[in-house]
């Protein structure tokens, strides 16, 4: 088994998207920003994928600039080339294009030495979903009190 070590989540895609499938993709990342991932300095939250020419790119994904980086620290919020193979581009690009797909990152981990993002093909939840999954945390939640409380 592969050694993976998560660096960011992105919570609020779970809570914004129903995620229908997930796919593993690879990302291109310059040595400064391997080093601030290591750190644990990324937010995942606003960013989201869109593929251009048969090509697959992150925008929105913040990276901090790495304190002793000096002049080679990139952009931190620069659009990067994720690498996936060209089937599963397009047949996400195929996908992407009904309506209401969207491509949104899901996770970011190291496995083994590699940065890996997890991307999510994600449909968007309305409001009455996102309550009904909230109502139904905190019915969850309920139970497990009484369950505890009973123990006593």
């Amino acid at each position: 088994m592969a050694n993976m070590k998560t660096i960011a989540q992105n919570k609020k895609a779970r809570h914004d998207y129903f995620v229908e499938e997930t796919y593993e993709a690879g990302i291109e990342l310059c040595g400064t920003e391997v080093k601030s991932l290591r750190a644990g300095r990324v937010n995942l939250k606003d960013s989201w994928c869109s593929i251009v020419d048969g090509e697959i790119f992150v925008n929105g994904m913040h990276i901090s600039p790495y304190e002793q980086g000096n002049i080679f620290n990139r952009d931190p919020m620069r659009v990067r080339k994720l690498l996936m193979h060209k089937k599963e581009i397009l047949k996400l690009y195929g996908t992407v294009k009904q309506t209401g797909y969207s491509l949104i990152p899901i996770s970011l981990y190291f496995k083994d030495s590699k940065v890996k993002l997890q991307v999510g093909l994600c449909k968007g939840k309305k409001l009455y979903d996102k309550r009904a999954d909230m109502a139904e945390r905190s019915a969850k939640r309920d139970m497990e009190r009484a369950v505890k409380e009973q123990r006593r």
